[in-house]
């Protein structure tokens, strides 16, 4: 009798652990299904905000010294003697081995042959260079742009084309890379390469230089390819000029920081 009570107590304490570990593995799923329910509207309204970026980065006017025809610069016979020596080489592209390297070489080699072009330097190199990273890359965002060497533009219809295939964390790494170039290289000439800036193109700057790091920083809880870039451009935001002489002094200020983030992002 003794030895049937003890059987039907340890049977009874296997049914309650059962029931117990079913129980708590209901409120498991219903929590882990919670938790889905709340990341999903957290990532959905963060996607909502970032497209937002997007469309506001999509309006501005590009840098003067990277535009063609009105609003651009020019050189005189004599400055286009005087050759850039701190452009990329093209081929660093061959040192890319991650597909985010991938992305950003494209956009950083975009702008210096937009620069090689000015100077009237030989741009095969990049072209090729250009060329052979979008093969690689295999993108087929980049249909929708006419243009393959107008990639770090960033434009509207590019980020549309790469939200439709789920690209969307690498148009902020073209973004990132270009607008650290574009810095870079606008600190080795600023006299030049700011003479037909208004204060309203330095404010356009400073306004693209607070929307890319925004959406950068946003992205870096979902995309770890993305961190690294975070972490370089994070200093750039102490560039906040809204005029020509301010534009002069923080660049000087910042060299080192924009040497930097170069040296990070762009290798």
């Amino acid at each position: 009798m003794k030895k049937l009570s003890v059987l039907a107590i340890a049977f009874a304490a296997v049914v309650f652990a059962a029931c117990g570990g079913q129980k708590n593995a209901q409120n498991t799923e219903e929590a882990d299904s919670l938790k889905s329910f709340e990341q999903q509207q957290i990532e959905a309204s963060i996607k909502m905000h970032i497209d937002s970026i997007a469309a506001d980065l999509g309006k501005l006017k590009q840098l003067p010294f990277v535009q063609e025809g009105n609003g651009g610069i020019t050189l005189t016979k004599e400055e286009k003697q005087v050759k850039p020596d701190y452009l990329l080489n093209a081929n660093v592209a061959e040192e890319a081995t991650t597909l985010a390297e991938k992305y950003r070489i494209l956009s950083a080699l975009n702008v210096d042959r937009k620069i090689a072009a000015l100077y009237e330097m030989p741009t095969e190199d990049y072209d090729k260079a250009i060329t052979k990273l979008i093969a690689d890359i295999n993108d087929p965002s980049f249909k929708a742009i006419d243009d393959a060497n107008t990639l770090f533009e960033t434009s509207t219809t590019l980020y549309d084309a790469m939200d439709e295939n789920g690209r969307i964390n690498f148009f902020w790494q073209l973004a990132a890379a270009a607008l650290v170039e574009e810095l870079y290289v606008m600190n080795q000439n600023t006299d030049k390469f700011l003479s037909t800036f208004t204060d309203e193109a330095v404010s356009d700057v400073t306004f693209r230089i607070i929307v890319i790091l925004d959406a950068i920083d946003r992205l870096t809880a979902y995309d770890a390819d993305i961190k690294p870039v975070a972490e370089a451009v994070a200093p750039l935001k102490v560039l906040n000029a809204t005029s020509v002489d301010q534009m002069k002094t923080q660049l000087t200020e910042a060299k080192d920081k924009i040497d930097a983030a170069r040296k990070a992002i762009i290798k």
